[in-house]
């Protein structure tokens, strides 16, 4: 059976999925903030912290104000509190614990030269044993970042050889990150002083097992995509993909769908489509709803490109744009940055989309003015200065 969608049908779908379908609690706690992830299965880490940092967005875009120190706690305190742990998923990301099982295949390859920058590879093969050696200070020592090791230039981007060695280590399952220190570095330790004994005795999932949870997460946060966004989520082969994707129609977890303007589609047999999105919410570069910049395309008729490493003289938007959702579709985008010393948030740019809502520029304001907030801010300033 092909179900026969509309792109408002669909649309509100994967708005559902995504968290949006419900008003925000009027108190974000600890169980919203664990449910929310729960929903996305991963937060994508990353490096720009001209806002906030990006695994903290998607709570708050479908949250409103919470306390970050719940997902502190939840990825990088002591054992026997956490919940997440940090690995390669959809980049580097912030993934509940019970999907560590599903996440050893990609650990094993990496371990065999199979999988990661080709610069860390070679920590596989030829080069192990130094990656070995530094593994054994680990162990003896205690815990280390790439800057207890290294005394050359380093950053996001310029990665020296012990970082590169830590790095396969953290691919392969080797180390895990302990916690994250001043700069957002990562400080890795064993996986036995850091993941709980419980979740690392569970049993690896077989590759094919491994795809078909990671499928079926994927397609359950995005509540309907096409074979390439469900591949997308966590970066999966497509061969894989598409065999798991097999599986889980077979099985009835997935229903092949049609939605015009679409290619082939399938929906999660457990999603809803609500009858109205009443959510307003800003959304960072790094959010599932708009990481993959054709399904937003697709979906909102919004074409949205990060500029952060764009020239300043060829930015259409600003540095670090956030897409406005509101009345259910992509109404604004917004260049935002804290002025933490002032304590200002600062709107350098507002663009309203075409044709937008008309209460769109007021819903947008209380979303700053909420964001500010949440940041710590008491004032929003529009110019940038």
């Amino acid at each position: 059976m092909t179900l026969s969608l509309s792109p408002a049908e669909a649309r509100r779908i994967v708005l559902g999925a995504q968290g949006f379908a419900r008003p925000r609690p009027e108190r974000a706690g600890t169980r919203h903030v664990r449910r929310n992830l729960d929903r996305l299965a991963l937060h994508q880490i990353d490096s720009v912290n001209v806002l906030s940092r990006a695994h903290y967005l998607p709570a708050f875009s479908r949250l409103g104000v919470y306390d970050t120190a719940v997902l502190d706690r939840d990825a990088w305190s002591r054992v026997s509190e956490r919940r997440v742990f940090e690995y390669w998923a959809h980049e580097a990301s912030l993934v509940p614990l019970d999907l560590h099982p599903a996440l050893r295949w990609r650990m094993a390859r990496a371990d065999r030269g199979e999988a990661g920058y080709s610069g860390m590879r070679a920590f596989a093969g030829p080069r192990r044993a130094e990656a070995m050696a530094l593994l054994a200070r680990i162990r003896d020592e205690g815990p280390l970042g790439a800057s207890d090791v290294e005394t050359g230039r380093t950053g996001w981007w310029d990665w020296s050889e012990p970082k590169r060695m830590l790095e396969w280590l953290f691919y392969a399952g080797h180390v895990t990150t302990l916690t994250r220190r001043r700069g957002f570095e990562r400080v890795y330790d064993l996986p036995e002083r850091v993941i709980p004994s419980s979740v690392l005795a569970l049993p690896a999932l077989d590759e094919r097992e491994a795809h078909r949870v990671l499928v079926e997460r994927s397609a359950r946060a995005l509540g309907i995509a096409t074979l390439g966004e469900i591949k997308d989520y966590f970066r999966l082969g497509g061969p894989e993909t598409q065999r798991a994707v097999a599986d889980l129609v077979e099985a009835g977890t997935l229903v092949p769908a049609t939605v015009p303007g679409w290619p082939k589609a399938f929906l999660h047999a457990e999603a809803g489509t609500p009858r109205r999105i009443a959510a307003s919410a800003l959304l960072a570069p790094f959010d599932p709803l708009v990481w993959e910049r054709a399904r937003a395309e697709r979906l909102f008729g919004f074409r949205y490109r990060i500029e952060i490493y764009v020239p300043a003289a060829r930015r259409q938007h600003g540095y670090y744009v956030l897409p406005f959702l509101h009345a259910g579709r992509l109404a604004a985008r917004v260049d935002l940055k804290a002025d933490r010393a002032r304590s200002r948030l600062l709107v350098p740019a507002l663009h309203l989309e075409p044709d937008t809502p008309p209460d769109t520029r007021e819903a947008l304001e209380a979303e700053l003015r909420l964001l500010a907030n949440w940041l710590g801010l008491s004032d929003v300033r529009h110019g940038g200065g």
